[in-house]
């Protein structure tokens, strides 16, 4: 009777084994999971975060600004150098208002110096009556010129002054800019670094993003595969939808590794015998039911 038994054990236990092992038959030509292209979005500013709308899990667009660190000494900087911009340009002299009394004295002297050639030519003025007429139109002349050099020199002087400080106006409005936190991909927020009121310095780490519109299966596929994994080839892709239900997706095999490594742990491939397995990546267009970390399935 025990022995009848036992051997029932026995006759049980091998077709499990028998089962386990026809269930363990891959119909798939090597699996991995779904990543994607990650980017750290940091702060170009230092100050006081002022607003920090995001939340993990957020979908963001290109160019959506999300919030903006504190920059009111900058645009009170701004302001200054605006002013003392202001005051500068005052000080370039007018120069047609400041010769204009020497324009008056020369029309004068020569008003003079016609009447005296006049006077000259009727021999009612002596010849040194009209060289001192002609004396005094020069001199103002030279008068004229001398003042419109200096005014000329202090105009480009106050000018050349200036440019420095628009300069500097040019580099806080461009810093005022890099305080607003603007995303720069479309995607989903992973991980949030930072919160409002938090001081932060340029590089620090604000959140990271990734784009959820296509994924990447890094998939291990083993040498006497190889062969068949070519650049821009198509595959089928399959991801469990629930109990035996698959969802199958294209993709395009945009990446192969030219070394090997040893088959990681969580990696089932067709031939589980083999030590060293090739990294490939398939990119495939996600439809939303996608996430990171899923596994998949892949074949050729």
């Amino acid at each position: 009777m025990m022995r009848n038994i036992a051997l029932a054990f026995k006759t049980i236990a091998a077709c499990m084994l028998i089962a386990s092992c026809s269930n363990t038959e891959k119909d798939f030509d090597a699996a991995g999971a779904f990543e994607s292209v990650e980017t750290i979005v940091s702060t170009e500013a230092s100050g006081t975060i002022k607003e920090f709308t995001i939340e993990e899990g957020q979908t963001l667009q290109p160019g959506q600004m999300v919030g903006y660190v504190d920059s009111i000494q900058l645009y009170l900087r701004e302001k200054q150098l605006e002013a003392q911009i202001a005051s500068t340009t005052s000080q370039i002299p007018d120069i047609s208002i400041q010769i204009a009394s020497l324009q008056s004295q020369l029309a004068e002297a020569e008003k003079d110096q016609t009447r005296m050639v006049n006077l000259k030519m009727k021999d009612a003025a002596t010849q040194q009556q009209l060289d001192n007429a002609n004396t005094q139109v020069d001199m103002v002349n030279k008068q004229i010129d001398a003042l419109k050099s200096s005014l000329g020199i202090t105009s480009v002087t106050l000018e050349k002054s200036v440019a420095p400080l628009q300069r500097q106006i040019d580099q806080i409005k461009d810093q005022i800019v890099k305080c607003r936190i603007i995303n720069p991909i479309r995607g989903t927020v992973l991980t949030k670094y930072s919160q409002d009121h938090e001081v932060v310095m340029p590089g620090k780490a604000l959140y990271k993003i990734a784009e959820t519109d296509t994924l990447i299966m890094r998939a291990y596929v083993t040498a006497s595969q190889l062969t068949l994994a070519k650049l821009g080839q198509k595959v089928n892709v399959r991801v469990d939808k629930g109990a035996k239900k698959y969802g199958v997706y294209n993709g395009i095999i945009y990446w192969v590794s030219d070394k090997s490594e040893f088959t990681p742990k969580t990696i089932p491939t067709k031939d589980e015998r083999a030590d060293l397995v090739y990294a490939i990546k398939i990119r495939v267009v996600n439809d939303g039911f996608l996430k990171i970390g899923m596994y998949g399935e892949m074949k050729f």
